[in-house]
């Protein structure tokens, strides 16, 4: 049966970028833009976000922002001392726990505690930062960018960076472009400390991804696994960090000197948290920390040379689908939304292509796992700005027909390999609510000669039409001969859909 990629919706608590803006969902349902002015981000460079100490992590090339969902913001006149990180701000019976203090020092952003805060009451701290009296105070959430901690030694950041992830309780950026091998960690629980070896257990710590000595490779992905490995998907090799990295019982090993992945998001992980990535020669599945195996080598030997996917056109996105127990790939050309899908089945092992509709060409995905099932599904944002979900009972992709088929064999049908048989009838058993079902009989004489004709797609096959199936089997007369035949079944028109529950000939 078709799924449709259709259905467009909003999302709760999530935020998306689109045209250098960020939006989050209330939970009426409405989508909301973030008030983004002077620190906009850029969507025509490649973007990650990431969630971290309940904000969105975005990392924009030299565009590192923050939306924040559970501060409070306190505007006020430059502070002569800022208030650190951690310390407790009081204002009568309110009180807040201080997070960041922006570069200009003139806003405060912490967790209240208590009370409510106003304005131009005095604000005074527990460590020794300057008392303030606010003139504005903003509820979450907010967006800015994202910095070190000022009015301190709290290092550098990266002056640009393309992957992020949550590790351990630390921020980690990598991409760089001026050091690609390079990766960076904040301190844990503080994603605005980038000091690095301070000689304590939660110091910031920068490293390569190397044997002692030596230059690693190019860091394509950054793929945590709980809070035990850092699995880091190179260009040509693939590298596993073990435990904490500012820990003396930590390292980084190499998985694989021979495998490298695609890119950010060519990745993802199943129920049984095996990891699947589109590698150097097909798809790959990996238990954690383990080698990894093609699994394409046989069913699609030729999968990365038919694509032609390069990093610089095309965007590679991997999900898995809870509801329908599968792995999905999506392959899109940026330019022009083109794209080449692909449904891998894990519990058959199968894969089936699937193509959408240019605007539906996928970016980026989340299963989000919300109480109400209603929302509760796989989500695609897709080229022209709309997050879409799929649909069992929708019959179209936005207006566009969904061409859906299957093809089984080609197989023998002759006892003899140089003698052909016949086949003189069809018989098909639908399943209950289905629409008509086209078929399309093909024979010859070698099964290479019906592979031929099925991808042309313009041969005209030995026997062809539609039937009514529903629940009771239909018998369609048919007599062709050969060595070799294949049957192809599906529907092509708009606003159909088709199941089948068995097909047999004699």
């Amino acid at each position: 049966m078709a799924v449709s990629l259709s259905d467009k919706i909003t999302i709760r608590k999530l935020v998306a970028c689109g045209n250098g803006k960020v939006y989050y969902e209330m939970p009426a349902g409405t989508m909301i833009e973030l008030v983004t002015s002077g620190y906009s981000i850029n969507t025509t460079d490649q973007l990650v976000m990431f969630e971290g100490f309940q904000k969105t992590f975005v990392v924009n090339g030299s565009k590192l922002g923050i939306a924040d969902f559970i501060n409070t913001k306190l505007t006020h006149d430059p502070l002569g001392i800022v208030h650190a990180h951690g310390d407790v701000l009081t204002q009568g019976s309110a009180t807040m726990v201080v997070d960041f203090t922006n570069i200009a020092k003139t806003a405060t952003y912490g967790y209240v505690t208590s009370g409510t805060f106003v304005i131009t009451t005095q604000v005074i701290g527990s460590g020794l930062g300057s008392a303030f009296n606010p003139s504005a105070v903003t509820a979450k959430p907010h967006w800015y960018a994202w910095t070190v901690y000022p009015g301190g030694s709290f290092g550098s950041m990266p002056t640009k960076a393309y992957l992020g992830c949550l590790y351990r309780g630390r921020v980690v950026l990598s991409g760089n472009p001026n050091a690609p091998f390079q990766w960076y960690m904040s301190r844990q629980a503080n994603p605005w400390d980038w000091q690095y070896y301070t000689n304590d257990a939660q110091s910031a710590v920068m490293g390569g991804n190397s044997d002692a000595g030596e230059l690693g490779d190019i860091i394509r992905a950054l793929i945590p696994y709980r809070d035990d490995y850092l699995i880091f998907g190179c260009s040509t090799s693939i590298w596993c960090l073990m435990g904490d990295p500012a820990e003396a019982s930590a390292s980084i090993n190499e998985i694989d000197l021979t495998v490298g992945m695609f890119g950010a998001n060519s990745w993802c992980f199943d129920g049984s948290g095996n990891l699947y990535f589109w590698g150097t020669n097909g798809i790959y599945k990996m238990a954690i920390p383990g080698l990894p195996q093609c699994i394409t080598e046989v069913s699609l030997p030729d999968l990365v040379n038919d694509e032609e996917v390069d990093p610089t056109t095309h965007r590679i996105t991997m999900a898995f689908d809870r509801i329908r127990s599968g792995i999905l790939i999506y392959i899109t050309k940026l330019s022009d939304g083109t794209n080449s899908n692909y449904f891998y089945d894990l519990r058959t092992d199968g894969f089936f292509p699937e193509t959408y509709p240019n605007n539906c060409g996928a970016y980026s995905t989340l299963f989000y796992s919300a109480n109400d099932s209603d929302y509760r599904t796989l989500l695609v944002g897709c080229k022209d700005g709309y997050i879409r979900k799929y649909g069992s009972s929708v019959k179209n992709d936005d207006g566009t027909l969904i061409d859906s088929y299957i093809t089984i064999g080609p197989q023998l049908i002759s006892e003899d390999i140089d003698v052909e048989n016949e086949i003189n009838s069809l018989s098909f058993m639908g399943a209950d609510g289905s629409d008509e079902i086209e078929y399309k009989l093909f024979a010859e004489k070698t099964a290479e000669k019906i592979i031929e004709k099925i991808n042309a797609g313009t041969i005209v096959p030995r026997a062809a039409g539609s039937v009514n199936v529903f629940t009771r089997p239909k018998k369609i007369r048919q007599g062709i001969r050969g060595i070799f035949a294949a049957l192809m079944i599906g529907n092509s028109q708009n606003n159909k859909t088709w199941a089948m529950e068995a097909a047999s000939s004699k």
